[in-house]
């Protein structure tokens, strides 16, 4: 675990390359994620496939992994009989599988705990819809046992994500205060605003002026629109933004499955970058591919700036 001045200093030599969605990587491979517990499952049943699909990405110029625990969860684990002592170790597990496949890269790589939404652990596609009906207080007691288990297992920083409401994200940064890791936090989002229909620039407002959180910004969500949201990110919060949208297509709860084209392109990284954004990269549907092809477009740039290349 680096502290966050480090990760101020890497943010000032340029954006950070993300990784993609680690499901799409995990099926690539022959992996069968139809169990409620999604990549998670692979910690207990296939811990070897899950850190190969990191590999995959650090080779193709991630510069920041994160890890398989954002479906995992005490609740979940307990429904399938896994007690809570073995839960807290393969939340553990996820930390050192993704800070294993980083040790394999010439360069600096990071590792981010995902933190997903308490509509994840429900495994019905309410984390792109939200307001679930429980308290920020019910909320922050549910996130908090696994923060703890995944700040102890000394991640570089946390990536609360996919947080489709602004009660959600309270309850996610009350429940990581103290913990010892910094943060980010990203939302999805739809039309300029939450997915639960609130105000982006509200939404937002709730990491300025904390000094635990690294970087604001947008995830899993379409790409069309992530620049406005990356600049609304900055002049709200006057912290450096993170995106990392999905493929563009949609996510059928009842199919388990996506629809529609892929809208992802690479050289959007340019006006990502332009607007604030210093943690970029793909999530559902985005492979090492196109983040390899993500990876050179920054590079590109980079090499333009300083007149070099």
């Amino acid at each position: 675990m680096r502290p966050v001045r480090a990760l101020a200093e890497a943010f000032g030599e340029g954006a950070l390359v993300l990784d993609g969605g680690l499901s799409n990587q995990l099926e690539a491979q022959g992996c069968d994620l139809s169990d409620a517990l999604w990549s998670a499952r692979l910690l207990a049943d296939g811990p070897e496939q899950i850190e190969t699909a990191h590999t995959a990405y650090v080779r193709a110029g991630a510069r920041v992994l994160i890890t398989s625990s954002y479906q995992a969860t005490f609740e979940g684990f307990a429904r399938r009989g896994t007690g809570r002592e073995e839960a807290a170790r393969l939340l553990g597990r996820s930390v050192e599988l993704a800070r294993t496949a980083a040790e394999t890269a010439e360069e600096e790589v990071w590792v981010a705990a995902s933190v997903g939404p308490y509509g994840a652990m429900l495994a019905d596609g309410s984390e792109y819809r939200g307001r679930y009906g429980l308290s920020v207080g019910a909320l922050e007691g549910f996130h908090r046992p696994r923060i703890d288990v995944l700040a102890g297992a000394a991640p570089d920083v946390l990536a609360l994500e996919t947080v489709p409401d602004v009660e959600e994200a309270e309850a996610l940064l009350r429940a990581a205060e103290g913990c010892g890791v910094p943060v980010w936090l990203s939302y999805t989002v739809a039309g300029g605003r939450t997915r639960a229909g609130q105000d982006l620039a509200e939404a937002f407002a709730v990491a300025a002026g904390n000094d635990q959180v690294v970087a604001v910004g947008v995830n899993c969500c379409d790409p069309a629109g992530t620049e406005a949201a990356v600049e609304l990110a900055v002049a709200v919060t006057g912290k450096p933004a993170v995106v990392y949208p999905n493929s563009g297509e949609r996510w059928d709860a009842r199919a388990r499955g996506w629809r529609g084209d892929t809208a992802f392109d690479p050289a959007r990284a340019a006006a990502w970058t332009g607007a604030g954004a210093r943690l970029v990269g793909g999530c559902c549907r985005v492979g090492p591919k196109t983040i390899a092809a993500l990876a050179e477009t920054l590079s590109a740039g980079d090499d333009a700036e300083t007149g070099t290349g």
